[in-house]
């Protein structure tokens, strides 16, 4: 399956040549408001009509302290960047539930949190399946209680945010020790593999741990169906060293160190959304210029293996050594 991709390079089209290929295409719904997504289910169902998936954040808990946020915004100020103006929010968060209750993806799939059991019946009910994305046992095990239908692990390897539901708990784990510690073919939920998946071979190894499925994402970026800005492209092709950081959103998140992460990480605050909305006007400046400095260059621990090709030879390549 296709990794959602939240933040510019999820696409109708990428989910839909990914679907004709003969896997499970995603679309990102976050920070989209309902309509836009509404919007892109519509676009994706033109050009296909394989299942597909519609990934949501779960809503962020307690606003952060709005001292430690000015403290940050003062930094970029002082760095000569123009931050935007910072607020939390819950990502329309009951829209978009409407919405897919109404659409009734294949699968709904969770991050940053689990939903209500409530909240799991009613999708479930409207007729897609809820897959939760973890990153250590305890979480998986709050997934199998609300009635989720799956997990996804989430190994440190990944490229992009975190999805723990909170710091504290993120296992910080390898995928194959996640794999291991969820329960390998015994676990009680079937468990779909993502962090570092970028090769048949890979493909091959989660399935041989347990996995029943495979969630690949930064090898989907170089896509000609992707919206990946220029600039990332440009960034993932070579090799680049990788680490979390909380720099552009206020959440930890994996991507190609450049300047902006090595001059800010370290006194960015636990802070989501609010640094995202306060980053978002100098990340979009930097897409616009093709600056890669500025960027948010999230990224895999492998994400130079990504192929430059159109989706379906990437489907049919990491499937190669996967039966």
């Amino acid at each position: 399956m296709q990794a959602p991709l939240a933040g510019g390079a999820s696409t109708p089209a990428l989910a839909a040549a990914v679907g004709r290929a003969g896997a499970l295409g995603f679309l990102a719904s976050g920070y989209k408001t309902a309509d836009a997504l509404a919007a892109d289910i519509a676009e994706l169902r033109d050009l296909s009509d394989a299942p597909f998936g519609v990934n949501l954040f779960a809503p962020a808990g307690a606003a952060a302290d709005p001292e430690a946020v000015e403290r940050f915004a003062s930094r970029l100020r002082g760095a000569g960047h123009e931050p935007g103006q910072p607020r939390h929010d819950d990502d329309d968060w009951e829209a978009k539930l409407a919405l897919l209750a109404a659409e009734r993806p294949a699968v709904v799939s969770l991050t940053f949190g689990c939903p209500d059991p409530a909240v799991v019946e009613d999708l479930r009910g409207a007729g897609s399946e809820v897959w939760v994305t973890v990153t250590s046992p305890p979480e998986a095990e709050t997934a199998r209680a609300a009635g989720a239908d799956a997990v996804i692990a989430q190994g440190i390897e990944a490229g992009g945010h975190r999805a723990a539901f909170s710091e504290a708990g993120d296992g910080r784990l390898g995928l194959l020790a996640l794999l291991a510690l969820l329960g390998g073919p015994e676990s009680p939920l079937p468990v779909v593999a993502s962090g570092g998946i970028a090769t048949a071979a890979t493909v091959a190894a989660v399935r041989a741990a347990g996995a029943r499925a495979a969630q690949v994402g930064t090898a989907f970026m170089l896509c000609p169906e992707a919206g990946t800005s220029d600039a990332h492209r440009r960034a993932l092709a070579h090799p680049a060293p990788t680490r979390l950081t909380r720099a552009f959103t206020g959440k930890p998140a994996r991507g190609i160190e450049n300047a902006f992460m090595t001059e800010h990480g370290a006194e960015a605050p636990g802070a989501y959304p609010e640094l995202h909305h306060l980053t978002a006007p100098i990340r979009a400046a930097a897409r616009r210029s093709g600056e890669p400095d500025a960027l948010n260059l999230w990224a895999g621990q492998a994400h130079e293996l990504a192929p430059e090709l159109p989706a379906a030879e990437v489907v049919a390549l990491l499937c190669g050594a996967s039966s």
